[in-house]
């Protein structure tokens, strides 16, 4: 454990509890924006939509300079202004239903510090006990990366070529309409993905940042369109590269292979990989 690790170890094992319950309007308003049908009554909410709860509504007076709660209370106080949703591990093990009453537990796992191309990086990671009065319903492992400040004269990382042997692809065509639709969705104040002054001239990146989870949500939303009777038992992604606003990016997948895995990635316009994820499918 290196001297910077030590000082966080105490966070390690640090639990908080939570709960909240699946009501209509979001479900209404996350098929709106993925421009797709309502649920109907009974159907069980499409993995990843449970991301629309449990949030996290700081008062105006605690928000940070980049739109995100000042940090502390549940999450260590890393000293690093840029912070992103990595990836994460989920295993669904029973379907919420609209109406459930759901309570969650969350528990920092580990965090850990190296220093990387573009400068120092702490990685925590917070695992989500998901449950309603029927059991536990989902366990997910979320990864936290903590950046220092863009440095102009680092080098950038070499992109890495998306796969050419998909099954099947949507195009989406991002905008700040829909990345604020998300931001409101989620109540994610952070403004990368919505103050392009921000966004370029604060944290140096080249636009408006399409949300992670929203790229999961999307990986899921295009599988299941094409395998409309599979059921998702697991579902594993990693960011790799920062999607922007500004051109057409694509939802790339393959049907299952002999272990029912499904591989599944997001590819821009210059044909870059962006995220990689992997769904465990019972068809």
């Amino acid at each position: 454990m290196t001297t910077n690790d030590q000082q966080f170890h105490s966070w390690i094992g640090n639990t908080e509890t939570a709960e909240d319950h699946i009501s209509t309007a979001p479900l209404l308003a996350m098929a709106a924006m993925l421009d797709r049908d309502p649920l109907a009554a009974a159907d069980p909410i499409p993995p990843l939509w449970h991301w629309l709860y449990f949030l996290n509504p700081a008062r105006q007076s605690q928000i940070a300079a980049d739109g995100h709660p000042r940090k502390g209370g549940f999450l260590p106080l890393i000293d690093l202004p840029r912070r992103m949703w990595a990836g994460s591990r989920i295993q669904f093990h029973q379907p919420l239903l609209a109406g459930d009453s759901i309570q969650r537990k969350s528990e920092i796992l580990s965090i850990t510090t190296k220093q990387g191309r573009s400068g120092q990086l702490a990685f925590v990671c917070v695992g989500h006990s998901l449950s309603t009065d029927r059991g536990l319903a989902l366990y997910e492992e979320h990864d936290i990366v903590y950046r220092s400040p863009q440095d102009k004269n680092a080098s950038a990382a070499a992109d890495i070529p998306a796969p050419d042997d998909k099954d099947f692809a949507r195009t989406v065509s991002p905008d700040p309409v829909m990345l604020f639709r998300y931001s409101a969705l989620t109540f994610n104040g952070h403004r990368i993905h919505y103050d392009r002054e921000y966004a370029t001239e604060t944290e140096g990146y080249g636009g408006l940042i399409v949300h992670g989870p929203l790229l999961a949500t999307l990986l899921l939303d295009v599988l299941l369109e094409n395998l409309p009777q599979a059921r998702v038992e697991k579902f594993e992604f990693r960011a790799i590269k920062p999607v922007f606003d500004l051109e057409d990016f694509q939802v790339c997948g393959k049907k299952p292979d002999s272990n029912n895995d499904c591989e599944l990635w997001i590819r821009d316009s210059s044909g870059s990989l962006c995220m990689r994820a992997t769904a465990t499918v019972v068809v």
